[in-house]
């Protein structure tokens, strides 16, 4: 999308992220202030990463049917 700070999945870069930095008397930055759009699309990354992650991780597990799904956290519930 030409023009616009994200692209067509709504990703953002670096250079989108809108910081404040926190900075000591030496001058030396101790911390950043993000606004509150900027933080939530970045939990946002880390949350699908993490997804991403499981679900690579359990590519390789046995698959079940709607039923047998369905028994299973019946049993769970019973537990």
């Amino acid at each position: 999308m030409r023009g616009s700070k994200h692209n067509v999945r709504g990703d953002f870069t670096v250079t989108d992220i809108k910081r404040q930095y926190i900075v000591a008397d030496n001058d030396r930055k101790i911390g950043v202030v993000l606004d509150i759009e900027t933080f939530e699309r970045i939990e946002v990354l880390i949350e699908n990463c993490g997804l991403a992650q499981y679900m690579e991780e359990v590519e390789e597990e046995e698959t079940l049917s709607l039923n047998e799904a369905r028994q299973y956290y019946a049993q769970m519930n019973k537990g």
